[in-house]
């Protein structure tokens, strides 16, 4: 045994399970932290690459001739992984993506009563303090995909990023699961490098 002093702090549990030191006002609650940041292009199941495109204001699943795919313009995702308390909830994910020369990032917000995605222009922040409507956990599409994920947004369990035929559009939408161990293709997504 060793006769170090061991300092124990009392601690609380804040709002929306923030973790506090009674002791010490200076210290923050839990929050994301950047770890790094994936450079990839997103396919769905039918293997389209999602695109966006701010000034129509939507990102969907599109087929692109190799040409359209060499420009990389709303397509090549930056995915920023953060470090989380909570790694059983999946990782911490933000998207954003280059349009031209400005930088949009991925979040969800609620319009007439539905939770829509939307691009706004702007950088992903450096840490969130507590909840983000930014963050989506990554979680492998099934036990046995190693390459195919789907995301759940962070502020509703259940609700994951998907897609939805609209016209001739396949849009990301967020779609709620009916039950846990349902396997829903359209929820299926897989990174790629731009090249492959």
């Amino acid at each position: 045994m060793s006769d170090e002093e061991i300092l124990v702090s009392p601690i609380q549990l804040g709002k929306n399970s923030c973790l506090y030191f009674e002791d010490d006002d200076g210290l923050e609650c839990d929050a994301f932290c950047k770890d790094k940041i994936l450079y990839r292009v997103l396919r769905n199941v039918n293997s389209q690459l999602l695109v966006v495109r701010p000034d129509l204001n939507v990102a969907a699943f599109e087929h692109l001739t190799d040409q359209e795919m060499k420009s990389g313009n709303g397509m090549l995702f930056s995915i920023h992984c953060y470090n989380s308390t909570t790694p059983g909830a999946g990782t911490p994910v933000a998207f954003s993506v280059q349009v031209e020369d400005k930088s949009y990032y991925m979040c969800c917000e609620e319009e007439c009563g539905k939770m829509i995605i939307q691009f706004k222009e702007g950088e992903v922040p450096e840490k969130f303090p507590g909840e983000s409507n930014v963050i989506f956990f990554k979680k492998r599409f099934t036990s046995s995909s190693s390459r195919a994920f789907k995301f759940e947004y962070s502020l509703e369990q259940g609700m994951f990023l998907a897609f939805e035929e609209e016209g001739s559009l396949r849009k990301l939408i967020l779609k709620k699961l009916s039950r846990e161990d349902e396997v829903d293709e359209t929820m299926k997504i897989s990174f790629q490098l731009k090249s492959e």
